[in-house]
């Protein structure tokens, strides 16, 4: 089977504008949660989110495309630009169908349609932009950044809540096996507008404390759900002889990927049977596993779940476990793509970044990263997501 390696990256997240930026603020475990900005959540439950600051959405996009995009579809723009620059690779020096973009998004253009749904119940149904045909769509990055690249390979889109940056992954791997050797892939998700927290307040996922540093609190026994945020990571995938031949610099090999569904309610069998299925596709076993980038749900429940596959998997503290966006909230979609960025600088520069503000009992069964991050040979490290309903996903990444 083709080989496929990542080697470019770019991300926006709520501690830094850039994949450097955000990799050395979570390496300093410096926190981006903080009270909601964007609208006045005082009458909502939950209250704190990672926003992203001191981004121009213009700058981003141009004018021309502003009244046509969502936040989410600006974010995603940077990040791509980062990382097509970061991979050496000028969209006009290739044959169009020789690249294709493969994203996915929860979301959607919740902003976007917030906005138009205003101007139908002020103003009347004359007022409604054109462009929410489309802007509101979860596959409109994918559309948006094929457009604006000239990349009309094959591609795609994935609807796969938490999971989704991991499986897009997944998903442009498969293309390049299919033929198109250049992937632009990865997720950014935005959904901090007042209708988009009001519809993540209702799944009981989130918390409601007030204090960022005991808001969101993976494998910590204090939990009471996790914090939402904004960003996300794109990266490009390109097939491993292609990326040779032109003399690029690839980060890591995308070794290993599986998804897999948990059966019933509270059990771990499905994240344990999807992690064995990764790391046979990977061709390793449990021991050669380095560092687990955990999902980390913030939420009792689900995170004593998680151990009990982890310590199934591998044995009680055997390895380190950390949960990095914990600086940041969960990003939806965008949150396991960022995961893959940060892992990828793991395995370049053998640091593990923290996980912040958790405080983790005791006799917890996994050696979690805390307070200062570790320095440790990653070969390959695990990549972990889970979305609501049972859904698993997991990827290895291996150094080359």
């Amino acid at each position: 089977m083709t080989d496929a390696v990542i080697t470019g990256l770019g991300a926006v997240s709520p501690v830094g504008l850039g994949a450097s930026e955000t990799w050395k603020a979570m390496l300093n475990g410096r926190s981006g949660i903080d009270r909601i900005r964007r609208f006045d959540s005082s009458t909502y439950a939950v209250t704190l989110a990672g926003e992203i600051s001191n981004f121009d959405d213009e700058s981003a996009v141009g004018s021309r495309m502003m009244p046509q995009t969502d936040r989410s579809t600006r974010l995603s723009f940077a990040a791509a630009k980062e990382c097509l620059a970061d991979a050496v690779l000028d969209p006009s020096e290739w044959e169009s169908y020789e690249a294709g973009v493969a994203t996915a998004n929860f979301a959607g253009g919740f902003d976007f349609g917030q906005r138009e749904l205003h101007e139908l119940w002020s103003n009347g149904s004359s007022y409604v932009s054109a462009y929410q045909s489309f802007a509101w769509f979860y596959a409109v990055n994918t559309g948006q950044l094929s457009i604006r690249h000239g990349m009309r390979g094959a591609g795609g889109a994935v609807v796969a809540d938490e999971c989704g940056g991991l499986e897009a992954l997944a998903l442009a791997r498969r293309n390049i096996r299919s033929g198109t050797p250049i992937q632009l892939t990865g997720a950014v998700d935005f959904s901090l507008c007042s209708w988009g927290v009001a519809s993540l307040q209702t799944s009981g996922r989130y918390t409601e404390r007030t204090d960022p540093a005991t808001a969101y609190l993976p494998f910590d026994s204090r939990a009471t759900g996790a914090v939402p945020g904004e960003g996300g990571a794109m990266m490009v995938l390109e097939d491993a002889g292609h990326a040779h031949t032109r003399g690029a610099d690839a980060y890591a090999r995308f070794a290993g990927h599986a998804a897999s569904f948990d059966p019933v309610p509270g059990s771990h069998t499905g994240l344990v049977r999807c992690v064995r299925t990764a790391l046979a596709d990977a061709g390793i076993s449990a021991g050669d596993v380095d560092v687990v980038f955990a999902d980390g749900a913030g939420a009792v429940d689900a995170d004593r779940e998680e151990v009990c596959a982890l310590v199934e998997l591998f044995g009680p503290r055997a390895i380190p476990v950390t949960v990095p966006k914990s600086t940041v909230g969960r990003l939806l979609s965008g949150g396991s793509a960022l995961d893959v960025c940060v892992a990828v600088q793991a395995v370049r520069y053998g640091l593990v970044p923290p996980t912040v503000h958790s405080r983790p009992d005791a006799d917890l069964p996994i050696d979690l990263v805390v307070d200062t991050p570790r320095e440790v040979d990653v070969r390959h490290a695990l990549v972990i997501a889970r979305g609501h309903g049972g859904l698993c996903s997991a990827v290895v990444l291996s150094r080359l």
